[in-house]
């Protein structure tokens, strides 16, 4: 597995690096949401859901998105991809070697 990260499959994470982003923030809001307007719940359930929704959510958005640089972008490209967090065109484009790193991080190559 390659420890260092092609230089356009590093570029092209750094553009895709705030699209992810964009996409875990909108399914967790959603999440919310979902719980906000559950009417089987009280009032004070659904605040404590939701602030157990934002602590975990946070943790894992640190987890996948802190720290964006070189030595942490295969590791964080396979985290966007676990959470598919990455579609179809965008993980395409990205070279064989990563792939192969992505798949192996994930223990699926």
């Amino acid at each position: 597995m390659p420890r260092e990260i092609k230089e356009a499959d590093w570029k092209l994470l750094r553009r895709l690096h705030p699209l992810a982003l964009e996409r875990f923030c909108e399914r967790a809001l959603a999440e919310i949401e979902s719980v906000k307007h559950d009417d089987a719940r009280s009032f004070h359930q659904r605040y404590l859901d939701i602030f157990e929704i934002v602590e975990r959510r946070d943790r894992e958005m640190a987890r996948i998105f802190d720290n964006l640089k070189r030595s942490n972008a295969l590791t964080m490209l396979a985290q966007m991809r676990s959470k598919g967090l990455l579609m179809g065109d965008e993980y395409s484009s990205l070279s064989p070697e990563t792939h192969s790193a992505i798949e192996s991080l994930l223990g699926t190559g």
